[in-house]
């Protein structure tokens, strides 16, 4: 009997142990995150996504072309290119683009979201992520869209 309380006393010692361990580090626990820069673009202070588990988020992405440069064409041009530019985060993170819940659309002139929305329904997958849609003051580098997602594997 008392070799029975003596594991018992020892066994929930462990337990508290390893429980005030995980709560001080939870990150030693936890699966780390992974940065994911597509473009190969140095410099910038942020990462391009990041995946934390089975999801990844996507940094906003803007209408350039691989030099970084703003594409030419207006809305429709920098909506495509916006949206390839997600694509290759989401490719270059072992991810697919119907994986996408979710999806905010930030743009210069709300005027323009009816240009925006033909481009997007050609070329995000069915059935489409759930989507915000708002006019931002200004965008980065005069960019007229800019988008940003969330994409989750299924496991």
């Amino acid at each position: 009997m008392q070799m029975q309380r003596g594991i018992l006393f020892t066994t929930f010692w462990v337990a508290v142990v390893l429980t005030l361990t995980m709560l001080a580090s939870p990150r030693s626990f936890a699966q780390s995150n992974r940065a994911i820069n597509a473009s190969g673009a140095k410099g910038l202070p942020f990462s391009e996504g990041m995946v934390a588990g089975n999801t990844l988020y996507v940094a906003g992405q803007e209408g350039t072309d691989e030099n970084g440069k703003l594409v030419s064409g207006g809305i429709a041009a920098e909506t495509k290119a916006a949206l390839e530019n997600i694509q290759k985060v989401v490719k270059t993170a072992g991810f697919d683009m119907k994986d996408i819940v979710s999806v905010t659309v930030y743009l210069a002139d709300i005027k323009e979201f009816g240009d925006m929305n033909t481009v997007y329904k050609q070329i995000m997958p069915d059935p489409k992520p759930a989507r915000a849609t708002i006019q931002a003051a200004a965008l980065v580098n005069n960019a007229r869209i800019e988008v940003s997602a969330v994409a989750v594997k299924q496991k």
